[in-house]
């Protein structure tokens, strides 16, 4: 019923606190779609785990505009946000009160994000079950590598994709051009 990647999102979110990975996850399900086929909810919860992963670093201005637009994509997107087993008028009051504390520069703490939809809770706990992952886990602020994964991580396949892709556009520039 709901998207793998989705559920992964959600236990990245919740029982890892891992909200890098929660935008990879969510980046990739999001790109496996045909572009004019690709949903901008995705994307606004993508934000929301870049805007948590900025807040606990202390950097409220990312934090302050990743959380910003997201709020104003989800807001057009609540039907959709439904589909997806969250409540939409509590996530956006939600987001809406973490935006103020980011404003107001109070201390990071970890988010729930307000799941509605009793399948999406069941099929939540079953992937929780599966990786032996609790439900909820608040974030671990002494863990280094989860605070700095952005700094941290091997890239080199990042790079090798990006140059891939910059190898197909001049090859086909060059057909097109001959």
């Amino acid at each position: 019923m709901y998207p793998q990647p989705y559920l992964d999102y959600l236990v990245q979110f919740h029982a890892e606190r891992d909200y890098f990975e929660c935008h990879e996850i969510l980046e990739e399900y999001w790109k496996s779609f045909p572009s004019e086929r690709r949903n901008p909810v995705w994307v606004g919860l993508i934000q929301i785990a870049v805007a948590l992963y900025h807040q606990r670093r202390g950097n409220q201005g990312g934090a302050d505009k990743m959380l910003t637009s997201a709020i104003r994509l989800l807001k057009q997107r609540e039907l959709d946000i439904q589909q997806l087993g969250l409540d939409s008028a509590a996530l956006i009051d939600l987001l809406e009160k973490r935006l103020e504390e980011i404003k107001a520069k109070v201390a990071y703490h970890s988010l729930t994000l307000p799941i509605q939809d009793e399948a999406l809770r069941k099929a939540y706990e079953h992937a929780c079950a599966q990786r032996k992952a609790p439900t909820h886990r608040e974030s671990d602020m002494n863990d280094h590598y989860l605070l700095n994964k952005h700094t941290l991580r091997d890239r080199s396949e990042v790079f090798a994709e990006r140059q891939r892709q910059i190898d197909l556009r001049k090859e086909r520039r060059e057909q097109r051009d001959h």
